[in-house]
């Protein structure tokens, strides 16, 4: 008996220092998430999967918080934060970094994507790495590509099913060129605004309509001031999860290696969170009252031929290696 319990507590000495050893090249680290989205979004699920992932690499030692609702800032601010090195991280989707690198605008083009096996393929292939490499050269890291969805229209004023439907109403938009274009195309009036701005603005009727995942339209409550809804998925802006180059440079590789692949293992859950409450709050919106109308194949043809325009004039301003390699990707597997 003396014996057996000599070697337990052999071994529980051992356990402890191979412990307190395998945890040693991590240091103490509290890190900062900024996120523009309410915290019932999935965006959340995949900050969650990340933590849970890295106390298994760090032993604790690295600890995420969350702060959404842009609580830190907006997009363009948080992305400034990480840029000079006061912020860590932010979830942020490919829209507001177009101001930086020109190239990544292409996400924006209206129906890029069919569906997101068509987004994935680009998302975690050479294109995506690409864009990767473009992020690091102005001070960015990105971790992996996460999901936000597809972006789909409302309005208070009436259903659109077809492309006649969208001429005049007053659209609020990000404040980004592609999306001013293309709807300028399809006939609407697009009005660009920060999205803190936006319920107001619905509520009061200085626009009519928004487009948005219909996640986003659910959690902010837009069915209170908006009727009608079109399962459009124009457009797939993809999230990315972005670390402060400067402060990613002072963490040592054991430790910029637990991040990354937390952030691509916790990738697979946050997506399929996305698609599962993605297909909810449609349920959930019709549930509450919206008319939800949906375009038939006829009329997603005319819209979409409607734009052509839009990619000539902003894929003529973009260098063309990444392009080339999106739309290589797409040619493999369409």
């Amino acid at each position: 008996m003396i014996a057996r319990r000599s070697v337990l507590a052999m071994l529980a000495v051992t356990l402890c220092a191979f412990s307190s050893i395998s945890f040693a090249q991590y240091a103490e680290r509290k890190i900062r998430i900024s996120a523009g989205v309410p915290e019932e979004n999935p965006a959340s699920v995949g900050v969650r999967k990340m933590q849970e992932i890295l106390n298994a690499k760090s032993g604790g030692k690295i600890k995420l918080t969350g702060y959404y609702n842009g609580v830190l800032g907006n997009d363009n601010q948080a992305v400034a934060a990480l840029r000079s090195g006061t912020q860590e991280m932010v979830i942020t989707s490919s829209s507001p970094l177009a101001g930086l690198i020109k190239e990544l605008g292409i996400f924006d083009l209206p129906f890029l994507f069919a569906n997101e096996k068509e987004a994935y393929a680009v998302l975690d292939g050479p294109a995506g790495d690409y864009f990767n490499k473009r992020l690091e050269e102005i001070g960015l890291v990105n971790l992996a590509y996460w999901e936000n969805g597809f972006r789909n229209l409302t309005n208070s004023k009436r259903s659109v099913a077809k492309l006649e439907d969208l001429s005049g109403l007053k659209v609020r938009v990000m404040q980004n060129n592609i999306f001013i274009d293309a709807f300028r195309e399809w006939g609407a009036n697009p009005v660009p605004m920060p999205k803190s701005e936006l319920y107001t603005a619905l509520e009061m009727k200085a626009v009519d309509g928004q487009e948005n995942p219909f996640i986003d339209i659910e959690t902010n409550k837009m069915f209170e001031v908006q009727k009608y809804m079109t399962a459009s998925r124009h457009a797939y802006t993809p999230w990315l999860v972005l670390y402060s180059k400067k402060l990613w440079d002072e963490l040592s590789a054991d430790e910029r290696s637990a991040l990354r692949e937390a952030a691509v293992e916790a990738r697979k859950v946050q997506r399929e969170a996305n698609r599962t409450l993605d297909e909810k709050a449609l349920v959930n919106l019709k549930a509450k009252g919206m008319v939800v109308s949906e375009l038939s194949t006829q009329e997603r043809a005319r819209i979409v031929e409607k734009v052509k325009p839009v990619y000539e004039r902003n894929l003529a301003t973009y260098s063309k290696e990444g392009p080339e390699l999106v739309f290589a990707t797409l040619k493999k597997i369409q």
